[in-house]
């Protein structure tokens, strides 16, 4: 079925194409990469660039999750949402009109074109042009060193699995009877639903009911979590919920959804919180969570152990069978793109070159894109308040005159440090542009820097970014003791007299 977007012709034949001739195998490879997302295309790619024979399996297209269906078309259509919501919302500023018609498909095109563009970067012939042998198959593994594509046999003296994640499909009664969307198929759509039904309230859930919102339909979230984003900063959840209250999107949460049926105006879930009740839709997106592939791959032939998260690992991001690695989703706690990424950095050292680099070193930040953005890296606020020897830092949005003047005081800065030093242990930011921003703290974190280099550190006025600053100079405040205060008032009582 030839798709609703020109596009995708050229994204097919940048990174999928028709007419691609796979390579005679070479005698052994240094290393050979099952996957080709983010993990896989930077191992692959990294290991090529230093001179190994590299060898590259992907099963659907090059770009993985992150270009094809997640991180690329997702961030694409919350910049369309984000235009539409604010050429609606500008009364405030003295911009009145009338609201905006959405044209939801130029909206969806524009995501499939940008998708296109920068699908260039995974190229299969760029990869081939670096050196890497592309294979276009299904990977499997026949032996402790070696992997068959197709009637092709490679054999290797490292290997990584990078073959990622892919949606869940929560076990709830009549769902396999009702068509619903993924993150996987949900760009695909030509029309904007009148009614989203969303089952699932983490970063995906939350990023694309905002989103469709915005861009005007109507929208349910439900999930079994009694909050938006469970796994975070209970005070950024909500205020997110406030967010998504003042738009209209509606959530049932702490809910047990009971069974799936289809109905007259699409479908219908009843569900179950306190009472029983149902809520009814025109489009069904399943965004429960993420489970790791590795089906078919052979893993027991290679003497690669798994369990129900995926491949397992060490801290050097070795397999159970010496030879083989994992990077990325398919094995990782942190599922995302810049984690994959270091991980596969990591990979190359260590698979190649004997290194010993660890994967618990890295400092991982995270953020979810809804608006305003909530970002974090290192300890959460539910481990800081457990802590007795942890200091928890807040400073509110609405007291940074660059959120005043934005019209953005929904949200705050928050530092956990340690407080005896004042070592930064971990941070979150709900903010208009917290993914940004949260660098600067994971950049001091990384290198041992404390909160103190914060309050040092210049930052340009105005800008949400000085929260770090104000958060720095909070705890410079701390060290300022009784003590201390009465030593500098007898020093400058001194000081003042002739």
């Amino acid at each position: 079925m030839a798709s609703s977007f020109p596009s995708d012709e050229t994204l097919d034949r940048l990174v999928r194409p028709s007419d691609w001739t796979n390579p005679t195998p070479l005698g052994r490879y240094n290393l050979v990469v099952i996957g080709g997302g983010p993990a896989g295309l930077v191992a692959a790619a990294g290991a090529a660039g230093l001179g190994a024979k590299v060898a590259l399996i992907e099963k659907h297209r090059l770009g993985g999750d992150c270009l094809n269906t997640g991180c690329v078309p997702s961030k694409a259509l919350l910049r369309a949402a984000s235009a539409a919501y604010h050429a609606s919302h500008g009364s405030e500023f003295g911009i009145i009109g009338a609201a905006p018609k959405v044209d939801f498909h130029t909206a969806m095109n524009r995501v499939h074109e940008l998708r296109a563009q920068i699908a260039e970067n995974d190229a299969a012939t760029r990869f081939a042009e670096l050196g890497v042998h592309v294979f276009f198959g299904e990977g499997k593994f026949i032996g402790s060193d070696r992997i068959a594509v197709d009637e092709d046999v490679l054999r290797f003296r490292r290997a990584v699995i990078a073959t990622g994640a892919r949606p869940k499909t929560p076990p709830i009664p009549g769902l396999a009877d009702v068509p619903f969307r993924t993150h996987e198929d949900i760009f695909d759509l030509t029309e904007l639903p009148a009614h989203l039904v969303v089952i699932g309230a983490g970063p995906i859930g939350c990023e694309l009911a905002q989103a469709f919102r915005r861009l005007g339909s109507e929208v349910t979230v439900l999930d079994a979590a009694p909050r938006l984003l469970f796994r975070g900063d209970a005070d950024a959840s909500a205020v997110l919920a406030e967010q998504f209250a003042d738009e209209g999107i509606r959530t049932h949460l702490g809910v047990e959804i009971l069974e799936a049926e289809s109905d007259r105006s699409g479908l219908k879930l009843r569900y179950r919180g306190g009472s029983e009740s149902s809520v009814s839709g025109s489009c069904l997106l399943v965004a429960a969570g993420r489970a790791p592939n590795v089906e078919s791959l052979g893993l027991a032939d290679g003497g690669v152990i798994t369990d129900k998260r995926g491949v397992q690992i060490n801290d050097q991001l070795r397999t159970s069978n010496r030879r083989i690695y994992a990077a990325g989703d398919v094995c990782s706690s942190h599922p995302f793109t810049h984690s994959a990424d270091a991980q596969a950095r990591i990979v190359i050292q260590n698979a190649l070159f004997f290194g010993r680099k660890k994967s618990s070193a890295l400092t991982v930040p995270a953020a979810t894109y809804t608006q305003p953005e909530i970002a974090s890296v290192g300890i959460s606020s539910e481990e800081a308040s457990s802590r007795d020897d942890v200091l928890t830092l807040t400073v509110p949005m609405a007291e940074m005159d660059r959120g005043m003047l934005d019209s953005h005081t929904r949200g705050f800065g928050r530092l956990h440090v340690a407080k005896g030093n004042g070592k930064i242990l971990g941070a979150t930011l709900v903010s208009s542009h917290a993914g940004e921003s949260i660098s600067e703290v994971t950049l001091a974190m990384t290198h041992g820097l404390g909160a103190g280099a914060l309050a040092a550190t210049l930052h340009p006025y105005p800008t949400e970014a000085e929260i770090w600053k104000r958060l720095g100079d909070a705890w410079n405040k701390t060290r300022f003791t009784p003590t201390v205060a009465n030593l500098f008032a007898r020093f400058l009582g001194w000081f003042s007299e002739d």
